[in-house]
């Protein structure tokens, strides 16, 4: 039986985050195919988090700059080890390489966490995009933790353009994996069956706070006053204080927090807002709304890489007077509701079947794995920036560990 070892960000959280859903995903791709799966992160444990004891994943504690860690890979002696973003890469990649040279390195980007770094920056500063995403930092960094792994899991056909074309990064050490999901939906509410409007993600990602916000302070005020008898429902997990701040009753505007089926709440809504104005990778709010039938209104950078040459299930608008007239027309017009309906299941359908992607990537794994050490050769960047990682980081962690020890 393989082994594989995942260096988590957090402890898997597939209700409350599309980064959990996605790690749940992989999960399940490595279980069906017998590999032996041990889950480590040094992150807290918490209450929302998969119960992976009874998926019969191993679950272990670990610490950076800290040699218990050696002992531990050592015993394990992973033939494949997978990287929660590439933080998690920085971390331990370079004690992967130091004691177990042999294993095959994925990291699995979630999205590109400059790319969306660098669009807060810009919204921030009207800057040029060239300008700011080549020379910030995250970029740098980010991109050095591709070329140091074997392959990187990139969740939208917009982020393999960029790593590409704007980076220049060999396209064999990235792989195209977008979410995998089933494709036989359970018949859902009809038309007449929902009603209100619903918004739904993680209020510890700052895209989700600020979508809300767009619409307390911009949409609703306006989008309220054309339907007098529908209210906005807001959903997510971890909501902080600032976040109940925005409920009104009066106003129609109900902050619920975080909910324990949100496929219930989604199906339960006629429409799905989610005026996002910075981000990367795909929405798993939006992909979930497919799955319950729910049209939905967003932005261009809400519905990036996710329908393709495909017609998406609602109205994608940047304007806020155009997205409230368009959230409008969605909620009332049940001929073009139904319609967009439909183009919803058909984005899933030919977009993220589970057995499609599940495929692709088996094939992926099998054919890289068997040409490991000529692939490595093709990538002698990703060599280079290994060997000088590993000095300069065992540097970094003995003087950290050493102070710690003072302290």
């Amino acid at each position: 039986m393989s082994r594989l070892l995942i260096i988590g960000y957090v402890w898997p959280e597939p209700n409350s985050s599309a980064a959990g859903a996605r790690m749940m995903q992989l999960i399940e791709f490595f279980k069906e195919r017998s590999y032996q799966i041990t889950y480590a992160t040094s992150a807290r444990r918490s209450e929302n988090m998969a119960d992976l004891d009874a998926l019969g994943v191993n679950s272990r504690e670990i610490q950076p700059n800290n040699d218990e860690f050696d002992v531990f890979i050592q015993e394990l002696d992973p033939q494949i080890v997978l990287f929660d973003r590439f933080m998690m890469e920085e971390q331990f990649g370079w004690r992967v390489d130091k004691l177990c040279p042999e294993a095959f390195k994925i990291l699995d980007t979630e999205d590109l966490h400059s790319l969306r770094k660098v669009r807060e920056t810009i919204l921030k500063t009207g800057q040029e995009f060239d300008d700011v995403y080549l020379d910030a930092d995250i970029t740098k960094r980010e991109a050095a933790a591709i070329y140091r792994c074997d392959i990187s899991l990139i969740i939208s056909e917009f982020e393999m353009k960029l790593l590409i074309e704007k980076l220049k990064i060999p396209e064999h050490i990235l792989f195209y994996l977008p979410f995998m999901m089933e494709t036989v939906f359970s018949e859902n509410n009809s038309y007449t069956e929902r009603r209100d409007f619903i918004t739904i993600g993680n209020f510890l990602h700052e895209p989700n706070w600020r979508a809300v916000l767009n619409l307390k302070e911009n949409i609703w005020p306006l989008l309220r006053k054309l339907l007098p008898d529908a209210q906005l429902h807001i959903y997510g997990a971890y909501p902080s204080q600032k976040v109940w701040n925005l409920h009104n009753k009066a106003e129609r505007f109900l902050v619920h927090g975080r909910t324990e089926n949100a496929p219930k709440v989604m199906s339960n809504a006629r429409v799905c807002l989610a005026p996002i104005e910075f981000g990367a990778g795909l929405k798993g709010k939006l992909a979930e709304a497919m799955a319950c039938g729910t049209p939905s209104v967003t932005t261009s950078i809400g519905s990036e890489g996710m329908a393709g040459d495909l017609d998406w299930n609602g109205f994608i608008v940047d304007d806020a007077v155009q997205f409230v007239e368009a959230a409008k027309i969605l909620y009332t017009n049940e001929q073009l509701w139904n319609k967009k309906n439909e183009q919803g299941y058909q984005i899933l359908k030919e977009r993220f079947d589970q057995d499609i992607h599940q495929a692709r990537f088996d094939r992926k794994l099998t054919m890289t794995l068997k040409q490991l050490p000529q692939h490595r050769k093709e990538n002698f960047t990703g060599l280079m920036m290994k060997h000088h990682l590993q000095r300069s980081t065992y540097f970094m962690s003995r003087f950290i560990q050493m102070k710690n020890s003072i302290n």
